[in-house]
């Protein structure tokens, strides 16, 4: 019969080589892809493959930035720069070919979805950590990594902090205005 700390310890060995393996996959697919728009999504699995990596190394700080900026911030700039430039006709881009593109996208997503509520039932995520990792991963009990980081963002520097998100805001709108006229003019 399996213990808990064997199973524990089983549990973390495969989801770690888990997102190890679709981070693999999703770059592999990544520098395949003839559409740049699915190029471009297939990247944003990699870096949330990572960031889930982060998270189970015990740098949840890193996987939190991973998600802010990489996933977030610049493949959405990837994405809107992609969009501007207007590489063609949808159906030339077109990257999922037939029934069987569909089928394994939607076997993917199955298995993560599974995944993901495998690990949340019962709290299982606080109690993957292997016997001998516990002892060194000791975390903070008051307010986590993020919690002295993230207190400054949004007391001292809030000013700043919105004041950015303003002036990103004018220049995605004025982008657009500028590609719209560029457009209108051929």
């Amino acid at each position: 019969m399996m213990h808990a700390n064997e199973f524990h310890s089983l549990v973390y060995s495969f989801t770690f080589y888990f997102f190890g393996l679709v981070a693999i996959a999703s770059a592999l697919a990544f520098v395949t892809r003839k559409s740049p728009v699915a190029a471009a999504i297939w990247l944003v699995n990699v870096m949330f493959s990572l960031a889930a990596l982060y998270v189970m190394l015990d740098a949840q700080f890193i996987g939190a930035m991973q998600v802010l900026v990489y996933t977030g911030a610049i493949m959405v700039l990837f994405l809107f720069v992609i969009m501007l430039l207007n590489l063609g006709h949808p159906s030339e881009l077109a990257d999922a070919r037939g029934k069987w593109g569909y089928v394994l996208a939607l076997f993917v997503g199955l298995v993560m979805l599974a995944e993901v509520m495998a690990l949340t039932r019962d709290n299982t995520v606080d109690r993957m950590i292997p016997p001998g990792l516990a002892a060194t991963a000791a975390a903070p009990t008051t307010g986590g990594i993020i919690g002295p980081i993230a207190a400054p963002l949004f007391t001292e520097y809030l000013f700043a902090f919105e004041l950015t998100s303003v002036l990103l805001l004018a220049a995605i709108v004025g982008a657009v205005v500028l590609g719209k006229r560029r457009t209108d003019a051929r």
